[in-house]
């Protein structure tokens, strides 16, 4: 087990399950070390933590050989919500230890980067697609990405009005925009500079999540 920060939950009554904590967010030093050894991790932390292992299974090419279980340590947890996981520790330790793989998409952004959850933009101003579909032109108060579990890979949640707001949801596998500076918001983690284009894409492979029966 993975736990994350000094918001994960503690592990260390779980009885034979080896526990390592890290860092929020950890990286390369911390979790390449455990790909070699274990063909299942459990995540204990946010959202962002979740995220930040998945890019080491990507870059170390694990997608296919690991699975991964997720203990939120917050309730407003998007992956849990998208992904029906529980929300209470326990149960969610039992699930993400004992429960079945469910392979769900994984989805890539153009700069390295993965979403579990939720990606967003705010007050955006720009032409966007969502594959073919022209998804926006013009502004927008937000527009919010997430995996789809039942179509080509993601949907995406445009709202265009500030008062009177008008969603209006598309389904592909790739959602791009080219905008007037913005910072991208994915899995509650703000990219760290403004850019004034972004791509959000469905992976080739998928992720291989622990959320079937426990």
């Amino acid at each position: 087990m993975v736990a994350c920060g000094d918001a994960a939950a503690g592990f260390e009554e779980v009885d034979d399950v080896e526990s390592i904590r890290v860092p929020s967010r950890p990286g390369k030093a911390e979790i390449d070390p455990l790909l070699g050894e274990h063909d299942h991790l459990v995540v204990s932390g946010t959202d962002a933590d979740l995220a930040a292992v998945v890019v080491r299974l990507l870059r170390k090419d694990a997608l296919s050989g690991v699975s991964v279980g997720y203990v939120p340590s917050s309730p407003d947890s998007a992956v849990a919500a998208l992904w029906g996981l529980p929300r209470t520790p326990l149960q969610a330790v039992a699930l993400a230890l004992r429960g079945e793989v469910d392979p769900v998409p994984l989805i890539r952004d153009d700069v390295g980067g993965v979403l579990v959850g939720r990606g967003e933009l705010r007050l955006v101003r720009g032409v966007a697609y969502a594959d073919e579909q022209v998804a926006l032109r013009g502004p927008a108060s937000s527009i919010e990405v997430t995996p789809d579990p039942e179509g080509p890979g993601l949907a995406v949640r445009v709202v265009k009005g500030t008062i009177f707001k008008r969603p209006t949801t598309f389904y592909a596998r790739a959602f791009q925009i080219g905008c007037i500076p913005t910072r991208p918001v994915s899995d509650d983690v703000v990219h760290e500079r403004a850019v004034n284009k972004w791509t959000w894409y469905r992976h080739t492979q998928d992720l291989r999540l622990v959320r079937g029966p426990a």
